[in-house]
C-alpha cells in the first residue's frame, strides 16, 4: 500500500496516520522511543503491507504484469491501488475525499516534529505539490512510477510501466475492488 491508503485505513488519530506514513521511514529511527499512537500507527503500517503482499487479488494482479517488469508490480500495485482508492472512494468512506485530503496534509504539517528529517522533506514535497490529488488521474500515476524508475540503481524495465497498466486497467481494478474490502476489514481489526 502507498502513502494514502495508508493513512485511510490508520487508527483514527493523526498521530497514528503520521506512524502509519513513518513505517516507510524507519531505518535509523528510536521506534521504541517514539509516543504510543505512533508507534500504533508503524505496526499498522507494516501489518497492512503484510496483508496485502500475500492477498490472492494482489498476487494474481501481479502476475498480469510482463516478466520483465514482475519484479516492480508490488511498487507498481501500491500507488496505482491510491488511484483506484481516490477514483472509487465512495464505495469506501462516508467522508468526503478532498476534505479528507486537506485534513490529511494538515495533519502532516503539524506533526512534522514526529518525523524523521527524510519522512519531513517527503511529506512536505507530497503537501506542496498535492500527491494525492494528483493520483486522481492515471497520467500521473504514471509520472510517479517513473520517477521511482530514476531512483532504482540498478538497470530496469520499469520506466513506462504504466503502458502495462493502461492495457491491463480493468483487470486490475477489478482485482482492487474485490481486495480493498478485505483489506479494509482487516485494518479494522489490527490492535
Amino acid at each position: 500500500m502507498n502513502h494514502l491508503a495508508h493513512v485511510f485505513l490508520a487508527p483514527d488519530s493523526p498521530e497514528a496516520r503520521v506512524g502509519s506514513i513513518l513505517g516507510d521511514f524507519t531505518r535509523g529511527v528510536e521506534v521504541s522511543a517514539l509516543p504510543g499512537l505512533v508507534q500504533l500507527g508503524i505496526r499498522h503500517h507494516r501489518a497492512v503491507d503484510s496483508y496485502t503482499d500475500q492477498h490472492p487479488e494482489v498476487l494474481a494482479s501481479k502476475a498480469v504484469f510482463s516478466r520483465d517488469r514482475r519484479r516492480f508490480a508490488g511498487v507498481a500495485l501500491d500507488i496505482l491501488y491510491d488511484h483506484y482508492l481516490l477514483r472509487h472512494w465512495q464505495r469506501f468512506s462516508q467522508t468526503d475525499r478532498d476534505i479528507f485530503i486537506d485534513r490529511i496534509y494538515t495533519e502532516l504539517q503539524c506533526y512534522e516534529h514526529l518525523m524523521p528529517e527524510k519522512m519531513a522533506r517527503v511529506t512536505r514535497r507530497m503537501v506542496e505539490h498535492d500527491w494525492f490529488g494528483a493520483y486522481r488521474d492515471l497520467t500521473s500515476i504514471g509520472y510517479a512510477l517513473d520517477r521511482v524508475a530514476g531512483r532504482i540503481r540498478f538497470a530496469n524495465r520499469f520506466t513506462g510501466m504504466i503502458e502495462e497498466i493502461r492495457t491491463n486497467d480493468q483487470e486490475l481494478e477489478s482485482r482492487f475492488l474485490s481486495f480493498f474490502p478485505d483489506l479494509q476489514s482487516f485494518a479494522g481489526d489490527i490492535e
